[in-house]
């Protein structure tokens, strides 16, 4: 309830942003989309593998829209490393085949079904579950598979809004009860999920501890992470140097850390942990086994959970899933979260993305505009 007032009280203060231009812009979508009413373009794949191999731009007639159904334009959509997993075969949920890439995106509601009455033509709608296939220029599908959004936010953050945002909050308020002035420790730091804790625990007065991986552009990286809120960023060699000691003289241990790499950068986040911690695995990109000290399951209890959004989702029904995205986007409209380094993409150069996308230390996530 703290954190919502917190929110609330933000968005008071500032107020939505260039409101009569937005509407002058969704205006002119509206036109536009119109025009190419009855076909839509989408990025199809018709058997698994590589993304730049599988995937083809292709002409499809538009759906039928029936009663409780409302047509969306889509307007942007990034690209996640899950969105890939998925083509490639190897994501735990994957749709009949052919499909249509993307699980996440923003669009404008261009006609609502006769039954439709919480949506209308103009608002900005995000996908409430994965399938939707956000890589294509207009989706018709039921009401109840949106989440109705502000369309004064900036774009880039409406697209990106519904994965790893969700994922930063439910993991800081879930697993551990936290006040202000506690510690958080994340390995994958400049990822998507990364970004997004470290300005939700910022505005949850809490102190992050961020590791990222050595690399050529370490300091650009780091003051990166320093403006969008970070109090400490150290490489996953730092992790085991006796200058943690006195990282620790000056922020208490932490009991909550998230883990999005496995491996030894998991071990490693493991073993700073508080008494009784947490720790969280919501992804595996090292593609390596967690290796968990007897010590700490012995002599520290420490906890070892994991945490899928999709899953979340699925079990806490509509109605909390818009609560959530409601909180965040009184953190956006106050300035408190802002999207992830990204890159635009216009729709028709996607093979651009796609290759930038599976490239390794490429930190901007890619996002199609159509």
């Amino acid at each position: 309830m703290a954190f919502r007032r917190l929110c609330e009280r933000a968005v008071g203060r500032r107020g939505p942003r260039h409101p009569g231009l937005l509407t002058r812009l969704q205006d002119r979508a509206l036109v536009s989309s119109a025009a190419a009413r009855g076909r839509c373009e989408a990025l199809v794949y018709r058997k698994h593998g590589e993304p730049l191999r599988v995937i083809q731009l292709e002409t499809l007639q538009s759906a039928e829209l029936r009663d409780s159904d409302i047509r969306a334009q889509i307007l942007a959509a990034p690209i996640n490393p899950s969105d890939i997993n998925m083509v490639q075969g190897t994501y735990p949920i994957l749709p009949d085949l052919p499909a249509i890439g993307g699980n996440e995106g923003v669009g404008q509601v261009m006609d609502v079904g006769s039954k439709v009455t919480n949506l209308k033509p103009g608002d900005w709608v995000i996908p409430s579950d994965a399938g939707l296939g956000t890589w294509r220029t207009e989706a018709v599908g039921n009401m109840n598979g949106f989440i109705k959004v502000p369309n004064n936010i900036p774009l880039l953050c409406a697209a990106t809004l519904g994965v790893n945002p969700c994922t930063a909050y439910r993991m800081l308020s879930d697993f551990e009860t936290l006040k202000p002035g506690d510690s958080v420790i994340q390995n994958a730091a400049n990822s998507g999920v990364g970004q997004a804790t470290i300005q939700i625990a910022k505005a949850m007065g809490l102190k992050t501890i961020n590791v990222i991986r050595n690399r050529p552009d370490l300091q650009q990286l780091t003051d990166s992470l320093m403006s969008l809120g970070a109090d400490y960023v150290i490489t996953e060699e730092a992790l085991r140097k006796p200058e943690m000691k006195e990282l620790f003289k000056k922020v208490p241990r932490p009991r909550l850390a998230l883990n999005g790499v496995g491996g030894k950068s998991a071990t490693e986040i493991l073993r700073h942990l508080e008494k009784g911690g947490t720790i969280v695995t919501y992804g595996g990109m090292a593609k390596q086994p967690i290796t968990v000290p007897v010590s700490a399951l012995i002599f520290n209890n420490v906890k070892i959970c994991g945490f899928w959004v999709t899953q979340w989702k699925l079990d806490h029904g509509h109605d909390l899933l818009q609560e959530m995205i409601t909180q965040l986007c009184n953190l956006i409209q106050a300035g408190m979260l802002r999207a992830p380094v990204c890159n635009k993409v216009n729709f028709q150069d996607y093979q651009t993305a796609l290759k930038a996308a599976t490239t390794p230390f490429i930190s901007s996530k890619q996002i199609l505009i159509m």
